[in-house]
């Protein structure tokens, strides 16, 4: 068991090189570590998925904390003959050791080029090889967003060429494929169409198959490996698309999966979170604040109820920034599109905490307001990517901040739009009917200005759907007929079944506490 071998003794010697900061030698292999890859290769070979887990969540966490705390791990070489020089296992091997890297330390240019390389070894594998494994579904998601995070990474890190070496700019020119957004691309499409998962996942609607009620492992001695890969590396094309700004593909690509219900994405909190974070950015730029604001409450209120159980996770620390991010997110929605029934009392309760005050400012649509928008999109948003390489002939500069500088430019362009709407919709609260002509003294405007203001509010409040239907998000809609203005007000529908639901679960508790009292 994992136990036996985790809390091995490691040599005194290499414990006192730690200590001394002495040069880390990337060939010494301490005993411990000897005990980890051995065992971890013979659990991947018994396809022993209970153990790879323990060991990768558990074990490499420890070992990385008590020796590898501002070190790489042994490189792939020097532990290569424990496993018998097992090419797959290496690349796993090697995967594990580049994430490590990011993580602890800041890789080098080449480091950045190598960990590329070795995905690029490992999905070759994985396509155009026999892979006979079973790995866990946290692994697998680790390497589709390490693989992602990493691409974003080397773009950002491209784009800072200001005080780039001439070494540095060389090897950049020299090894331009390297983390090219068309491989990435191309790499998480071919996992995609692969593994047929498309089709998986259409054939288990109609009763054929059973991928999610088994969370994508094959227990009838087959691998989950390619099929599993292919299902993360939806929600990565997402998570791409949205660096890149193309929201309608990458809201494209996450259609196969059915976010209202549970899947294999929600069986790693991990990538629950992110698929939900950016399919709620990507549907926020797309002005459909009614799906942003109802999936953001149910993870947040997911979150809300069960974080404490993640706590020593090492993504614990990533799934409170997301959480703080989505929040963020929903008083960014609810300011431009009031929808305060859709949320949940916990959630709104945690969001009046946090951002209260800010959203009553946010109303006023004044450079205050402004300041806050700008504020909240800033901190909440992706950190948006641009793919091209730079000129190496011309000036080097840093364009590290243009992409989000365009976004930013974008959202509060449409929030700036959002201010004529703020009067108009104040008044059409307070009235079931008025007149054109009557609305518009009110507002000090004329009748042409206020018409083509109520032709804005009506865009503004309704987007194409992922469908191609017109949806609606405005709590108050209107209709005009011979110069009146008839105002509507949408109504949500009373849930009856979830009040009797709640009720039962009351009176059995009174029942229970009744049964339990000693009658004198």
């Amino acid at each position: 068991m994992t136990s036996n071998y985790e809390f091995e003794d490691t040599p005194a010697n290499y414990d006192d090189v730690q200590r001394q900061d002495a040069v880390y030698d990337p060939n010494f292999v301490p005993d411990s570590v000897k005990s980890f890859v051995v065992h971890m290769y013979r659990h991947i070979r018994e396809k022993n998925v209970y153990e790879i887990h323990q060991m990768c969540e558990t074990s490499f966490q420890t070992l990385s904390e008590r020796l590898f705390k501002d070190t790489p791990w042994p490189c792939v070489e020097a532990i290569a003959p424990y496993v018998d020089n097992d090419h797959v296992f290496c690349l796993l091997y090697r995967e594990m050791w580049f994430r490590h890297l990011y993580a602890r330390l800041t890789p080098t240019l080449k480091q950045r080029i190598d960990s590329y390389d070795n995905y690029c070894s490992l999905f070759q594998v994985v396509l155009h090889g026999v892979v006979n494994m079973q790995l866990p579904n946290q692994w697998l998601w680790d390497m589709v967003d390490e693989f992602v995070y990493q691409f974003q990474s080397f773009c950002q890190y491209r784009a800072k060429m200001k005080n780039k070496t001439e070494q540095e700019a060389a090897l950049l020119k020299q090894n331009d494929k390297a983390w090219n957004v068309y491989g990435v691309l191309n790499f998480l499409q071919a996992l995609v169409e692969k593994s047929t998962i498309v089709q998986i996942l259409e054939q288990e609607k109609e009763g054929l198959e059973q991928f999610t009620a088994t969370d994508g492992y094959d227990y009838s001695g087959g691998s989950n490996v390619l099929k599993v890969l292919g299902y993360f590396s939806m929600v990565g094309l997402l998570r791409v698309h949205c660096l890149l700004g193309d929201y309608h593909t990458g809201l494209k690509w996450l259609q196969p999966i059915d976010i209202t219900q549970q899947g294999v994405y929600t069986s790693v909190i991990g990538c629950h979170i992110a698929t939900i974070y950016h399919y709620g950015f990507a549907n926020l730029m797309l002005r459909r604040y009614v799906d942003v604001v109802r999936e953001f409450n149910k993870i947040l209120l997911y979150i809300y109820k069960t974080k404490q159980y993640h706590q020593k996770s090492p993504q614990y620390e990533q799934l409170l920034k997301k959480n703080e991010q989505m929040y963020a997110l929903l008083a960014v929605c609810l300011s431009l599109c009031p929808q305060s029934k859709l949320v949940d009392e916990s959630v709104n309760s945690q969001l009046r905490e946090k951002y209260g005050e800010k959203m009553m400012r946010m109303q006023r649509y004044d450079d205050e307001a402004f300041g806050i928008y700008d504020e909240l999109f800033s901190y909440a948003c992706p950190k948006f990517i641009t793919p091209s390489a730079p000129s190496f002939e011309e000036p080097l500069v840093n364009y590290n901040q243009d992409a989000y500088r365009l976004q930013l430019k974008m959202f509060l362009y449409e929030v700036k739009q959002q201010q004529l709407l703020s009067g108009v919709r104040t008044f059409l609260k307070v009235y079931s009917s008025i007149s054109i002509a009557k609305l518009a003294n009110y507002m000090e405007m004329d009748e042409p200005t206020l018409r083509s203001i109520l032709l804005t509010y009506k865009h503004k409040t309704h987007s194409v759907g992922s469908d191609g239907r017109i949806i609606s998000n405005a709590d108050i809609d209107f209709y005009i007929n011979n110069d009146m203005i008839y105002i509507v007000e949408s109504k949500s529908t009373k849930r009856y079944g979830d009040f009797f639901l709640r009720q039962i679960a009351k009176l059995e508790g009174v029942i229970n506490d009744m049964d339990r009292m000693k009658l004198e």
